[in-house]
């Protein structure tokens, strides 16, 4: 089987007819960090893979927006108690 890795790119050959988390742990790669892709469908750890398949790792990316930061300027002021004195 053909196992085509990124960053960099590069391709291996190894051996197939068994579950693509042992391709992963053979090729000393953790399952959370790639995901594993055949053709055009993605495909799980538990999966089996052919002699003849051809997969791609691709490194996984996170990401989201900023961290909002506090805003500058005056300090948010608490509204005045409205209870009577007495």
């Amino acid at each position: 089987m053909k196992v085509v890795l990124r960053n960099p790119r590069r391709e291996v050959e190894v051996a197939g007819n068994r579950r693509v988390k042992e391709v992963l742990r053979d090729l000393d790669i953790l399952p959370e960090t790639v995901l594993v892709i055949r053709g055009d469908d993605l495909v799980t750890a538990d999966q089996m893979l052919r002699e003849d398949d051809v997969i791609e790792l691709r490194p996984v990316m996170s990401g989201g927006s900023e961290p909002q930061l506090p805003r500058l300027g005056h300090p948010r002021r608490e509204p005045a108690s409205r209870t009577s004195l007495q």
